[in-house]
């Protein structure tokens, strides 16, 4: 690789990045992905060079991994890839300066601090956390291999990948060399081998698969496949509750506990007001349907909002203009009985440039099409509360479509009480394109670490359940009109992972922390005239 322009190896490595993304089937490339960039750095460029260079994987990366949020919205197509792509560098610098101050012994063990560290904390509230490419996400179409995740999460994952692609540079850096290097190469291959190793060990010794359904209860899945532009523009509500009905009833017997229909399955041009949902005309065939089956509670996606007077606004409430009404607006789940409304949770992680801008980029707000949200932003919650059914079958653990990628954030719900996981979700935005196959894969991570039964309600698809290892059942095909039932079992044990969080991530904090404190404590120290 010594002779290929800088230009070739950091394309070349964002190349490889995407070929091992899911729903690919060349997963094992991730391990070499970054070998290119390193072999860039360890030749010692200038730091703005360097940077340049990085920019250029991290951006082949996004854009050949995540050009399908176009199909959404444009700007923030751009918005996103450009943004994130950059942000995606600062790890990759504040390695190479270690590396250049402290050598290869320092440098190395900075850049997987960095990066964990670096990952941490995008998947935390901070306006544009966009962790769709956390690299433990890599393994989402291979269950198999990571079931150790009920203990570390995707950082283990992060942590496996960024050590292979360390100890192959440090082994190319070795060759020719005379004698024969047999130590590095039996390194890399133990650390290739073992996480496969673990994984066989980290199975759970109880490998239920889906039982016949008792004659105690079972969960009808929905996935009515309707166009959500559509639904936005020329759609009408009745027509489309009435499809969710008819989905719904062709599956439903006296045994149907919990029926689940997708994110904003109940949306209306100017949203539902949660105080005032029993009045609501346009839902009457929803009351009557929930009076035909008393024994069912559901779940629904549903675009509300909460309407205040002057002076008895909540604290996230905006003003609409020319009144003294102020609005909260949500994206929501809500358990309905034949009584009516019974809880409700508010999405809470919301998609930047779509439902969410942070406030030092509010003046791009006109650039960014709504659609099932808005930059003026939704209000969400602060509590991860589970949704207790009221005909005591299951405690559920909601995701809002994104937010189920975000694995300590639904581990929360589970230490609450949650027994299984539902995530309501839309996917149609994004078309026919890997997107959405994503989505259904990174939600196997989540039954993984929480060791929960997923159930999937997909607007256009994939609609499926997946068990607590990982593996999907009753999958429904992209953009057909679908119903899945069958009986779930509600699991009550925590895993490590739920119990404790995501350790190897605060311990990269840690260590980046000590890294920065002794980075410049040696530096100094190594300016100091010796004699």
């Amino acid at each position: 690789m010594k002779n290929f322009h800088p230009f070739l190896l950091s394309f070349l490595s964002g190349l490889l990045l995407f070929a091992a993304w899911p729903a690919s089937p060349l997963t094992f490339l991730i391990f070499i992905a970054f070998v290119p960039l390193l072999w860039l750095e360890h030749q010692g460029i200038s730091r703005r060079k360097f940077f340049g260079w990085v920019y250029i994987t991290m951006l082949t990366w996004n854009a050949t991994t995540t050009w399908w949020i176009w199909n959404a919205t444009a700007p923030g197509a751009i918005g996103t890839i450009l943004a994130n792509s950059l942000i995606m560098c600062l790890p990759w610098l504040g390695f190479h300066f270690v590396k250049a101050k402290l050598g290869p012994k320092w440098g190395y063990p900075a850049l997987v601090a960095l990066w964990l560290t670096f990952e941490y904390i995008h998947l935390q509230d901070w306006g544009l956390s966009w962790p769709w490419l956390t690299l433990g996400n890599v393994f989402a179409g291979h269950p198999g291999w990571v079931q150790w995740y009920s203990y570390t999460g995707t950082s283990g994952g992060g942590l496996w990948i960024l050590i292979a692609n360390i100890l192959i540079i440090q082994l190319l850096t070795k060759l020719p060399a005379r004698p024969f290097p047999k130590k590095p190469i039996i390194l890399v291959i133990v650390t290739l081998i073992l996480p496969f190793i673990l994984s066989l060990l980290s199975y759970p010794a109880d490998l239920r698969t889906l039982l016949p359904a008792p004659p105690k209860n079972n969960i009808v899945i929905v996935q009515p496949n309707i166009d959500p532009y559509e639904k936005l523009s020329t759609g009408s509500f009745e027509a489309m509750i009435h499809k969710l009905i008819r989905l719904s009833d062709s599956a439903i017997d006296n045994n149907t506990t919990l029926v689940i229909w997708p994110e904003t399955a109940l949306y209306m041009e100017n949203g539902i007001s949660e105080d005032n949902m029993k009045a609501n005309y346009f839902l009457n065939p929803l009351w009557d349907f929930l009076r035909r089956h008393p024994q069912i509670n559901l779940l629904s996606g549903v675009e509300s909002y909460r309407a205040y007077q002057d002076g008895g606004q909540s604290s996230t409430a905006r003003p609409i203009p020319n009144s003294n009404i102020y609005v909260d607006s949500y994206n929501a789940a809500i358990i309905f009985d034949s009584t009516g409304p019974l809880h409700f949770y508010h999405k809470s992680k919301l998609v930047p440039g779509v439902e969410t801008l942070p406030f030092f980029l509010h003046f791009l707000d006109p650039l960014f099409e709504k659609f099932g949200g808005t930059t003026a932003g939704y209000t969400g919650q602060s509590d991860r509360t589970p949704l207790h059914t009221s005909n005591n079958s299951y405690t559920i653990a909601p995701a809002v479509c994104y937010e189920s990628i975000y694995g300590e954030f639904m581990t929360n719900y589970v230490r609450n009480g949650a027994d299984i996981i539902a995530i309501i979700t839309n996917d149609g935005w994004w078309g026919n394109t890997p997107g959405y196959t994503q989505h259904e894969y990174y939600a196997r991570l989540r039954a993984i670490e929480t060791r929960r039964w997923v159930v999937r309600s997909a607007n256009t698809g994939v609609s499926c359940i997946i068990d607590p290892t990982g593996r999907p059942f009753e999958e429904r095909p992209w953009f057909q009109s679908a119903v899945i039932k069958t009986h779930i079992p509600a699991e009550q044990e925590q895993t490590f992972y739920v119990k404790y969080g995501d350790l190897l991530s605060r311990l990269a904090i840690l260590a980046a922390i000590l890294l920065a404190v002794w980075t410049p404590v040696q530096i100094i120290k190594n300016r100091k005239p010796r004699g």
